[in-house]
């Protein structure tokens, strides 16, 4: 987006929303920025977990599925 597509959608949230509500939209966009990204960081988290190897114990040899 370039400098003047900016300014001319500021323009059109101030007159939509009004003076008085643009902070507060403004707030809430990024209040649900911020939600959607510590979304995203726990379902990243929790796919990096689900794909470690399991762990076993010293000298035990993992059990084979298929023969």
């Amino acid at each position: 987006m370039s400098g003047g597509e900016l300014f001319l959608l500021l323009v059109i949230a101030l007159l939509v929303l009004g003076a008085h509500r643009l902070p507060e939209a403004g707030r809430l966009v990024g209040k649900g920025l911020r939600d959607f990204q510590r979304a995203l960081n726990e379902a990243r988290h929790a796919v990096e977990e689900g794909q470690e190897q399991p762990r076993t114990s010293e000298g035990a040899r993992p059990r084979r599925l298929i023969d």
